[in-house]
């Protein structure tokens, strides 16, 4: 009755130990079975360690995204940063520089909308790129079409202006309704329709479709808060805190 304790000291310094230091090829068949029945009463006995052995692997998987993601946003800095065609807003001197991937279809990006003006009109020195990437279907990529073309005949400001109602709009995307959008806003909506399917609105999607696959990028929202991609929603409190950090 001495083996199970034995059995169990010796599993854990097993475990402590480097791969190649335990030899399973040198047991005996008997002896190797008694080993794995005795590893499986240990961790009945002891279930802890699996999770713990779980939680130091997950440590060491988000370590390891952190350090690929530093290396994404550091090789494709310029069309990240300065692609010349991206929306600028917040304020455009600012020393911190935030990123938004979004689609006009997604929820959390809409619950993301508020958070990130909230942002910005907190610290007031915060330089805004807004990356449109339609991933959630045909609604999606006609929100973004609308959006550009926008932007490319009549500005910025009137940019600003439809993607803030986009983000607040409720219910599916069509021409009738953005045709009624951009009136409210006092713009020409033949204008902008004539523009949706035009090359530079084409080519402003695939180059930043193309960011997004170099930077591993899956779903929205997705930020780059300076040098760190940042996966999925983020409420306004961890983001300022985020801020402060990168300020040191």
């Amino acid at each position: 009755m001495f083996f199970r304790p034995l059995a169990a000291a010796s599993f854990a310094m097993a475990i402590a130990m480097p791969a190649q230091a335990l030899d399973l090829s040198q047991m005996t068949d008997e002896e190797r079975q008694i080993f794995r029945e005795e590893v499986r009463a240990y961790l009945m006995d002891n279930p802890q360690v699996i999770m713990d052995a779980v939680q130091v692997l997950e440590q060491r998987q988000a370590a390891a995204q952190a350090q690929a993601d530093l290396s994404l946003v550091s090789d494709n800095a310029e069309d990240i940063f300065n692609d010349g065609f991206s929306f600028v807003g917040g304020n455009p001197d600012g020393d911190i520089t935030l990123v938004e991937f979004l689609d006009y279809r997604c929820g959390f990006c809409k619950r993301a909308h508020g958070e990130v003006a909230k942002l910005l009109e907190t610290d007031g020195n915060i330089r805004l790129i807004v990356k449109e990437f339609p991933i959630l279907g045909e609604q999606s990529l006609l929100a973004s079409r609308f959006t550009i073309a926008t932007k490319q005949v009549a500005g910025s400001e009137a940019y600003k202006s439809i993607s803030d109602a986009m983000m607040e709009m409720s219910g599916d995307v069509s021409m009738r309704t953005l045709r009624r959008m951009a009136s409210t806003f006092g713009l020409d909506a033949e204008a902008i329709e004539a523009h949706m399917d035009s090359e530079a609105v084409t080519d402003e999607i695939r180059r930043t479709r193309a960011l997004a696959q170099r930077l591993q990028i899956t779903g929205t929202p997705t930020f780059v808060l300076q040098d760190e991609l940042l996966r999925g929603f983020l409420p306004f409190d961890e983001m300022l805190a985020l801020v402060d950090e990168k300020r040191g």
